[in-house]
Parts: C-alpha cells; structure tokens; sequence
C-alpha cells in the first residue's frame, strides 16, 4: 500500500499573493456549509443567491444596477443569478414603469415566504455559526485566515452556532 505524501497548501504557503484566492476558498467553504444549513429548508436556492433575496427584502423593489451596487455585484453576474430566480418562482422582474430600458426586480409570494422562513431561523443559524468561527480571532490577517480554515477543517459551519441563541 502506498504511503500518501504531505502536500503542502500552496495558497496558505504564498501568503498576500494568493489573497483573493484565500478568501475566495474560505468564502466557497462558508457558502457550503450555509447550503447545508439551508438544507432544511427544502428550497432549490443556491446558498450564493439568498443574498440577493435579502437585498430586496431589506430595500424593496431595486433595478439590476441598483442590486449590482447594494450587493458590490457586476450587473452580468447579478442578471444570471436573477435569470436563476426567477425561474424558481421566487422573484418577478418587470420593465420600469419611469424607464423602459430598466429591470425592477421584486420577490413573488414564493420569494416573500422563503425570506421569511429563512430569517425565522437559518439566516441567524449562519450568523451564529461564523460569529462564533470568528470570536477571538487576533493578530495578522493571515494567521486569522489560518485560524478559520483549521476551525472549518475541525467543525463545519452547520455544527456551529447552535448555542448562542441560534433557533435549532
């Protein structure tokens, strides 16, 4: 039987050249552990995309470019997500009323009802869930980097959280 070498993590090793990689690898390990928290939902939306609900939520109706800016989104990438929800039911987009060349978008009653079992559990789940991940972290940014990534690797996201007041 074959020993498996120690390979060493490239992206952690290269320090604040591999930056963006490094939070975009945290940044997918949180949305994959928030998907299993939504799980119990019993919703075909990405993880990735509840933001978008929760902007509308939070702010009402909003054109494309207006949700591009509240979610520091490229307009292209939020048309797909909407595109996406939109054929699950769970937002309308219509032609502005003061403007034709603008999109509105606004969440259907599917839209409103998946917010609203969402913020009456899972979304403070989550909350609870990375706020403890990141409660005593200090120091450099790359040893905190490092300490979210073995904390991920010890205990995933949908194992955290439940005791501090976070819905079960």
């Amino acid at each position: 039987m074959e020993k498996q070498r120690d390979i060493e993590d490239v992206v952690r090793a290269l320090g604040y050249l591999c930056l963006g990689s490094r939070f975009k690898r945290i940044g997918e390990r949180l949305q994959a552990g928030t998907q299993q928290i939504l799980a119990r939902l019993d919703t075909e939306v990405p993880a990735a995309q509840f933001p978008i609900l929760a902007a509308i939520d939070r702010l009402g109706a909003l054109t494309v470019g207006e949700m591009a800016q509240a979610l520091g989104v490229s307009q292209p990438g939020i048309t797909r997500s909407l595109l996406q929800l939109c054929a699950l039911g769970m937002v309308d987009i219509a032609t502005s009323a003061e403007d034709g060349r603008q999109r509105v978008v606004s969440l259907t009653a599917a839209g409103r009802d998946l917010v609203m079992r969402s913020k009456a559990g899972v979304w403070a789940e989550v909350a609870a869930a990375v706020a403890e991940l990141c409660v005593d972290l200090d120091g450099p940014l790359l040893e905190q980097l490092s300490t979210i990534e073995d904390r991920l690797a010890e205990t995933g996201l949908k194992d955290r959280g439940k005791s501090h007041d976070a819905p079960a």
